[in-house]
């Protein structure tokens, strides 16, 4: 999958919208929390919350070692780095988009859920 692509998938998710906190770092986010990192422009990864827990989180580690790895600073808390163009198929990585989407959103305060429909 290209980087555009999962931009746009991303994108795509009701709420979300595009954000550079700190400059060529693009990030997704829904409210005011991130749910995917897709860093620079010329980034071959994606950071997403892949489980509530470190433990859940490192299945993605077993079962594509080449290809995820524990975010740096947050991935005791369940997020990971996932290749993209690696073993990986992109139905996963839609599928973990989504799920890193729901786990951001089902945590935000009421008044900044996306209206559901």
């Amino acid at each position: 999958m290209e980087r555009a692509e999962l931009l746009a998938h991303c994108l795509a998710k009701p709420g979300a919208w595009l954000d550079q906190p700190w400059g060529e770092e693009a990030v997704a986010k829904v409210g005011s929390r991130i749910f995917a990192f897709l860093g620079p422009e010329s980034g071959d990864r994606v950071g997403l919350k892949c489980g509530p827990t470190r433990e859940l989180a490192d299945e993605w580690l077993h079962r594509f070692p080449a290809d995820a790895a524990p975010s740096s600073h947050i991935g005791r808390y369940g997020w990971n780095s996932l290749r993209l163009g690696g073993a990986i198929g992109d139905d996963e990585l839609r599928e973990a988009v989504d799920a890193s989407y729901e786990a951001v959103v089902a945590k935000l305060p009421r008044r900044e859920r996306p209206a559901a429909g």
